[in-house]
C-alpha cells in the first residue's frame, strides 16, 4: 500500500484565506500555513499534491505554496456541499489509490524528529489499511472535532482499532458510545485532521453523493464510520499536538507552539518573559 499522493482541503467559504496566513516555522523561516502543511506531506514521501479550493483561488494558493507550487494540482469545489464532498472532488486525481489527506486550517507541531504524516504513511503500508491521526481531547472540546471509539491494539500503547466515528458528539453521546479503554476519564480520541485513506473511502463517498437526502451537506465522518464497518481502520495517537487556526486566537497559539518547539525557542521565551514582566510592573504601578 504505497502512498504517493496527498489531498489538502481548503475550500471552506469561511476559512479559505486561513491557509494563506504567514507564520514563522520551527526553522525560523516565515512561511504560509499552506506551505507548512505541504512540507509535512513532502517529508512523508508524497510526490503529488491536490488542493481542493474555492474557484478562483488558484493564483493566491500557488503564490502561498512558494517553491512547491510546481507539485500542486488544483480542483475547485464549485458549490459548498460539505467536507466529505470536498474530498470527493479529488476522485479523479486519486485514481483508485491510497492517499494522504490533510486539512488546510490545522497546524500540527510534532515532538519527534520524523514528521507525523510520515508515521501515518508507514503504518498504513505496514497494516495495509486506513490510518488516522488522533489526539486525546477533553470532553469540552468535542464540539470541534470528529471523535472515534474503539479498542487499543494488543501490545501497543498508541494504536487503536476504530469501531465507530461520530462528528462533534455531545459529551453524553461520547460517554455512552465512544469511551476508549485506557484513556483518562473525560478524554476522547479526536481527529487531528491527518489521515491515510484507502480508495474505499471514495467508493463510500460516491454512494453518499448519489443517495443522500441532503446532497448539500456531504460530511466525512459518516463515511469514515462506514469505512470502519467495512474494513480494518486504525487510529494512532500523535506524538505532538494539533492547532486549529480557525478558532479564536488560533493563529497566535499555533505561532507560539511553532516558536517554542523550534530553533529560536530561547529568544521567544526571553521575549515572553519580558512581556509578562512589563505587564506585572505596569499593573503594580497602576495599583500604586
Amino acid at each position: 500500500m504505497k502512498t504517493t499522493k496527498a489531498v489538502i482541503t481548503a475550500a471552506g467559504r469561511s476559512q479559505r484565506t486561513l491557509p494563506l496566513q504567514r507564520l514563522v516555522d520551527r526553522d525560523g523561516v516565515p512561511k504560509s500555513v499552506l506551505r507548512i502543511v505541504i512540507e509535512e506531506a513532502l517529508r512523508a514521501g508524497i510526490n503529488d499534491v491536490c488542493l481542493v479550493i474555492c474557484p478562483g483561488d488558484e493564483a493566491a494558493y500557488r503564490e502561498a505554496a512558494g517553491e512547491h507550487a510546481g507539485r500542486l494540482q488544483f480542483v475547485p469545489q464549485i458549490e459548498p456541499l460539505g467536507y466529505g464532498h470536498a474530498v470527493y472532488c479529488a476522485r479523479e486525481f486519486i485514481q483508485n489509490e491510497p492517499f494522504l489527506h490533510m486539512v488546510g486550517d490545522h497546524i500540527y507541531v510534532r515532538t519527534s524528529a520524523a514528521g507525523f504524516a510520515q508515521q501515518l504513511v508507514e503504518l498504513a503500508e505496514t497494516h495495509s489499511c486506513s490510518v488516522s491521526g488522533v489526539e486525546s481531547t477533553r470532553e469540552n472540546l468535542l464540539p470541534y472535532f470528529g471523535t472515534v471509539g474503539g479498542q487499543r491494539v494488543k501490545g501497543t500503547q498508541d494504536l487503536y482499532l476504530i469501531e465507530r466515528v461520530v462528528e462533534k458528539p455531545t459529551p453524553t453521546e461520547a460517554e455512552q458510545t465512544l469511551t476508549v479503554p485506557g484513556l483518562r476519564a473525560g478524554h476522547y480520541l479526536c481527529f487531528i485532521g491527518m489521515h491515510v485513506l484507502t480508495p474505499v473511502v471514495m467508493e463510500i463517498l460516491a454512494q453518499q453523493v448519489e443517495s443522500s437526502d441532503r446532497p448539500d451537506c456531504i460530511e466525512l465522518s459518516p463515511v469514515l464510520n462506514e469505512l470502519a464497518a467495512r474494513e480494518q481502520f486504525l487510529a494512532v495517537e500523535a506524538p505532538g499536538r494539533r492547532y486549529p487556526i480557525d478558532v479564536r486566537y488560533g493563529l497566535l497559539t499555533a505561532q507560539l507552539a511553532l516558536a517554542l518547539s523550534g530553533q529560536d525557542r530561547d529568544e521567544v521565551l526571553t521575549g515572553l518573559c519580558e512581556l509578562l514582566a512589563d505587564r506585572e510592573i505596569g499593573a503594580a504601578a497602576g495599583q500604586g
